[in-house]
């Protein structure tokens, strides 16, 4: 029987690969995690959602500063923004949470940590720093990067990315932002509110386009009510660069073109996967474009490698890392044959107003042929919404024919954690009746999902059926005729 260094090696420092550092050491296996950047914690920590959200935060108290008028109270004058200070919160804010991801936690644990780039030397083994490692299990967590641009001229000038963007040392005072996804989006609202004139540049003809247009459209609209250019159906053609300056020239779908010019330019038109360097190909490691080949217990074409998180190209969220970290260590630790299930994997956009998501929506339904009925409620009929100035947006419900919740989406003040108690519905089969009739207390924006369950609801107790059966046993009189014709004037 083989024998090995370590019961599993983890390569990749990030959110995936922490946790199953974490829970195998802790477990009692015998744990490598090695890492190729200086520090733990990965994209998220050091460049993805702990900066941004620290940066929109930021974001969102200088813009409230300025609107001190809409809620009745005297104008402020916003001195500009300075940068460097902003960097500096964002990187305190880093450096708090690096404490929970530092190595001397993970050593505590009882995990090993190495720093270095890995390469496999066969299929249960990888050099690192002029020596060798072997496990019996391997996991592959590299991560993603942002995805080189396709357009040779685009990668002749300087842009920046999400490694570079919370690093500046002073605010541009106009951005190009290539693509409206989630990270188009975030950043493309945080800098228009911090001082830069912001124009967005997207391909397809909505914004965030994984989601239903009616959702995307409500933070699209609040965006350009805040100043932002957003250009769809806008296909870049040549991109140039003088004195610092950028120049973009795009075409859009009638043929015609028109440059735009900014100080900088963001590039947030998806991700690549972390697969190169690693020797994959030589152990016979499958990749495919989108990332890692992986079967649904997250095992490669290798069987005791496994590859969770952004490198398999599946959901390129923390969460989701996390939660497929958690299927490895099933597999490896308890040698437990669990597979993953993203039937209820939600996500959010951090814009204001927020985009979440949980389950299938109206595009997801129509793909996989299922028939669906639409039940939605807006946010300014939630008396908190309004209260706060932020009643933009609604909720939608999907109900499957069988009257089942299979998706719910939300575009409004605090998505994101409204979509928390859609987790714990759904995961837990609780019923809308159920949910109908759960207290929530008032004034809050949680009502709106006790409010939009209790419509479904409603058409069934108020039903012409149930009255009849009132009416039958318990003799009920029925409504009075005409009742506003009594009311005095």
């Amino acid at each position: 029987m083989a024998t090995y260094d370590f019961d599993i090696g983890i390569i990749g420092g990030g959110a995936a690969g922490l946790t199953v550092a974490a829970g195998a050491a802790r477990l009692g296996a015998r744990t490598l995690l090695i890492e190729k950047e200086p520090y733990l914690g990965g994209d998220c920590l050091h460049y993805g959602c702990v900066p941004s959200k620290t940066l929109i935060r930021t974001a969102h108290v200088y813009h409230q500063l300025r609107r001190t008028v809409d809620y009745g109270l005297p104008p402020v004058t916003a001195e500009p923004v300075d940068f460097r200070k902003v960097r500096a919160r964002i990187r305190s804010v880093i450096a708090e949470i690096q404490e929970h991801d530092s190595v001397e936690r993970f050593c505590g644990l009882g995990a090993q940590v190495e720093f270095g780039a890995p390469e496999f030397a066969d299929e249960h083994s990888v050099r690192l720093n002029g020596a060798t490692r072997s496990a019996r299990y391997w996991v592959i967590a590299t991560g993603s990067s942002p995805a080189a641009p396709e357009l040779p001229s685009l990668q002749q000038i300087s842009y920046l990315t999400n490694r570079e963007i919370f690093s500046l040392e002073q605010l541009p005072a106009t951005m190009i932002i290539l693509g409206a996804g989630p990270i188009g989006m975030e950043m493309a609202q945080a800098f228009q509110r911090l001082g830069t004139r912001v124009r967005v540049l997207q391909r397809s003809g909505q914004v965030l386009s994984r989601e239903d247009k009616d959702m995307a459209d409500t933070v699209m609209a609040a965006l350009e009510s805040e100043g932002v250019a957003i250009h769809l159906h806008t296909r870049v053609i040549d991109a140039q660069e003088q004195n610092g300056s950028k120049r973009v020239t795009v075409v859009d779908q009638e043929g015609r073109q028109s440059t735009h010019c900014a100080e900088a330019i963001l590039l947030a038109q998806g991700r690549s996967a972390n697969t190169g360097g690693l020797g994959l190909e030589l152990i016979g490691v499958a990749v495919r474009p989108a990332g890692i080949i992986v079967d649904s217990r997250l095992r490669t074409s290798q069987r005791h490698i496994f590859a969770p998180g952004d490198v398999n190209g599946a959901f390129q969220f923390t969460h989701a890392a996390g939660y497929e970290g958690g299927v490895v260590i099933a597999n490896t630790v308890f040698r437990l044959p669990r597979r993953t299930d993203y039937t209820l994997m939600p996500w959010c956009t951090y814009t204001d107003p927020e985009l979440a998501s949980i389950g299938m929506n109206e595009k997801r339904a129509r793909e996989a042929g299922i028939a669906y009925s639409v039940w939605t409620e807006e946010f300014r009929d939630n008396d908190r919404a309004r209260a706060e100035g932020r009643a933009a947006g609604k909720i939608k419900m999907l109900l499957s024919d069988k009257e089942k919740v299979i998706g719910v989406q939300i575009a409004g003040p605090r998505a994101g954690d409204l979509l928390a108690e859609w987790v714990a519905v759904l995961g837990g089969g609780v019923k809308l009746s159920t949910l109908a009739a759960l207290v929530h207390p008032y004034p809050t924006l949680a009502e709106i999902n006790k409010r939009i369950a209790g419509t479904f609801m409603s058409g069934k107790l108020f039903s012409e059926r149930v009255k009849k059966g009132l009416r039958f046993f318990f003799q009920l009189k029925g409504p009075v005729d005409n009742p506003c014709s009594r009311l005095k004037r």
